[in-house]
């Protein structure tokens, strides 16, 4: 696949403070950080409401919803929780509804009025979680997707039993779905979808059929029905491909199954403003993991009918771009445009992360944003004129921006438009002009102005097989002096490969503050999209299928070549590193080569065979691998890197959360274990029980910098 020109995003607005002294970045630079996410138009167009989250004096993360106007300004604190999220407007613009936690492991809607004020909780739930709620086009009502705590988990039962001297009660489990990195234990408990009405906050179950719990769901637009995407099946866990499209009566919660979708993993239903179509994703087949595109379709929202809007194009809208300024929402992201002729969508490409728009009779997929940055899309004013956003870049992380959407008549939407090899570049196909993005927020400025970053660059790389291989390389800012000044092979610099998890996700455009801080401390760091990574069409994914360790670990190879051909790295200084698949790539990385002086193994995966009953997500037999676990684990055995450890002698750093449900804590121990037993010098750095698979991206500060220490202190002994 051939490589584009690259355009430069445009810089976040320089803050007053710009003039200071530039600095190296350091790891505690993280707790300056702020996090902006979840955009939303106010219906007229004025105002943006996004989420704000900071770290707090007490080693929490606080997060307040916050006010921006469209044409510029200083953003205003609009909410004062701590744990206020989810904010949406309500459809005439008065109100806004948000979650927010007062009460500790309640959280309920609540209500405030656009012109601010004190927020007043609206529903009455019992201990449990929302996970979202939707208003109702007439905003009258809210559907709501809450999960009820089982009685014995409830934070009264725990004091009773502290109370009178009883033990813990043990979890009664009959559901391979019974837990979930990042959400806990939950046994059988679902979320279920309530309905509460506005005016007096009282709730009514309509409808529960979905055995996951994963459902989603939107309201029709006259406030009717609501189109629900679920899959009631016992065994959906094993068998995600068999979800369906519902229409649900609002009043009743009767609900219809749309005929004639295919078979398939679906998600992000939107019903059309004239009420005459569905939208959805959809991977069509029996995906599991994320290797299929996930496609959009149309149906008619009476007879089915689909139509795959994507049937000429290899886009996936799963192609989410990675960071660890925030955790990572793997789920499509699209929306109808007012007018409902077209559907908007989140587009992640080549590394970078666009706006992105089809008619919703088909025809071309249409660009609304260029060049090396990461967006994502909140909503539309009323009016279809404004769209809602987060802005970064590899120097920035996001902000809050706004795009204005030129409409001509009879002309749809002037953008630039998709090719096959990637995202065109605005007017390359003689496409009308578009506004780019207005970023109204620079919650980052002041920091950012204080450090001196690396930008990377990217690299197109051939392969032993032919293929293409898309990296970027990052060089400590000394290199680049001596780099402008033409005597650069008299510095030599060790370097780090990164390797994403996933493996269905990509690296790109987007501030990555271990990647810095690796840099600052004068590491040149190499991270490429090797196949399996999402932006690069499926077949760059199906490579993998059945065959990690393959394709992949010829794509790493390559960058490990072109590192050591490189005027400014130390060869004999490489090192490599990287989390869940990633640790998985580490871990085959030292088990099939002696090129690497050291290794970082992060929450990692080592033995397919274990890690296919202590996960969260169960190997299914026909997702990545025709295997099991009892009686068929020659294929997974054979993929597991420590099947392969026999002659390893990497020193490795081994990093592993107990509270891990992703990839249990025991992958990590078999490293450390095997490792040892052969004498080789490795670390194991065991986080506690309340931190996650996320850990990196949302743990505790205190122990997110504590990681970074340590990495630094690994590599500072093995490759300085």
């Amino acid at each position: 696949m051939p490589a584009r020109r690259a355009v430069r995003s445009k810089p976040p607005k320089k803050s007053a403070k710009s003039a200071v002294p530039k600095r190296a970045l350091r790891p505690e630079d993280l707790l300056r950080l702020v996090v902006v996410s979840d955009p939303r138009m106010s219906p007229d167009g004025t105002e943006v409401l996004f989420a704000r989250k900071h770290v707090g004096e007490k080693n929490d993360y606080v997060t307040n919803l916050g006010i921006v106007s469209a044409e510029g300004g200083d953003p205003r604190q609009f909410t004062s929780g701590g744990k206020d999220a989810h904010g949406r407007w309500s459809p005439d613009g008065s109100r806004i509804a948000f979650i927010g936690e007062r009460e500790k492991s309640r959280p309920q809607i609540h209500l405030i009025s656009a012109s601010g004020g004190e927020a007043v909780a609206l529903t009455k739930f019992p201990e449990g979680k929302i996970r979202a709620f939707k208003w109702s086009p007439d905003g009258t009502r809210l559907a709501v997707a809450f999960r009820e705590t089982h009685p014995d988990w409830t934070a009264c039962a725990k004091k009773d039993r502290e109370r009178n001297g009883a033990s813990t009660p043990p979890r009664v489990i009959e559901n391979l779905y019974y837990r979930l990195d990042g959400d806990g234990y939950f046994g059988g408990q679902r979320h279920k979808l309530y309905v509460v009405d506005v005016a007096t906050g009282d709730h009514a179950l309509l409808f529960d059929q979905d055995e996951p719990g994963t459902f989603d769901f939107d309201w029709s637009p006259d406030s009717s029905e609501l189109a629900v995407v679920a899959n009631p099946h016992e065994d959906a866990v094993l068998r995600p491909w068999r979800s369906s499209l519902y229409r649900v009566n609002a009043k009743t919660g009767r609900a219809k199954e749309l005929p004639g979708l295919p078979e398939g993993k679906k998600g992000a239903v939107r019903w059309s403003p004239d009420g005459k179509r569905i939208a959805l994703s959809l991977a069509a087949g029996r995906e599991i993991w994320g290797i299929r595109n996930f496609r959009l379709f149309v149906c008619d929202a009476e007879k089915g009918t689909p139509r795959d809007l994507f049937a000429d194009n290899d886009y996936c809208l799963m192609g989410t771009t990675t960071s660890d300024v925030a955790d990572i929402n793997i789920a499509a992201n699209l929306f109808w445009h007012p007018a409902g002729k077209q559907i908007f969508f989140q587009l992640g490409w080549h590394g970078e992360q666009h706006v992105a728009s089809i008619g919703a009779d088909g025809g071309g997929v249409v660009l609304h944003t260029s060049g090396r940055q990461v967006i994502v899309p909140g909503d539309f004013d009323t009016e279809g004129r404004r769209l809602a956003l987060t802005v970064s870049d590899p120097l920035a992380p996001p902000e809050v921006a706004v795009l204005a959407i030129q409409r001509e008549r009879g002309a749809g939407f002037p953008a630039c438009r998709a090719d096959d090899t990637g995202m065109a570049d605005s007017g390359r196909q003689g496409c009308l002009p578009h506004e780019e993005p207005r970023t109204l927020t620079d919650v980052n400025g002041p920091l950012l102005a204080e450090l001196e970053l690396a930008m990377p660059e990217p690299v197109w790389l051939d392969t032993t097989s032919g293929t293409k291989l898309h990296a970027w390389i990052m060089r400590p800012p000394a290199t680049r002096t001596l780099e402008a000044s033409g005597s650069l092979e008299k510095s030599k610099h060790p370097a780090v490969i990164e390797v994403h998890g996933g493996p269905h996700l990509q690296y790109g455009e987007t501030y990555f503050h271990e990647f810095q801080t690796l840099v600052a401390a004068g590491y040149v760091v190499a991270y490429p999209n090797p196949r399996g990574s999402k932006g690069y069409g499926e077949q760059h994914c199906l490579a993998v299928q059945a065959n990690w360790g393959g394709p992949d670990w010829e794509d790493v190879c390559a960058l490990r070549d072109h590192l050591k051909q490189q005027p400014d790295v130390d060869a004999k200084k490489l090192g490599i590193m990287g989390g869940s698949y990633g640790g998985f790539m580490t871990n085959w990385a030292i088990a099939h080569a002696d090129d690497f002086a050291a290794a970082v193994t992060d929450r990692c995966v080592s033995n397919l065979v274990s890690m296919a009953g202590s996960s969260d997500i169960p190997l299914i037999r026909g997702g990545s691998w025709e295997s099991n676990a009892w009686d068929d684990i020659e294929a997974i055995w054979e993929q597991s890197p420590l099947k392969h450890f026999a002659k390893v002698n990497t020193p490795t750093l081994v990093i592993h959360s107990e509270g891990d449900l992703r990839c249990n804590v025991e992958q990590g121990e078999q490293v450390f274990a095997s490792l040892r037993h052969r004498g080789v010098p490795t670390r194991f750095v065991r986080y506690p029980p309340e931190t996650s698979h996320g850990m990196s991206r949302v743990g505790p500060p205190d122990l997110r910098i504590d990681r970074l220490r340590r990495i630094l202190e690994w590599w500072e002994q093995y490759l300085s």
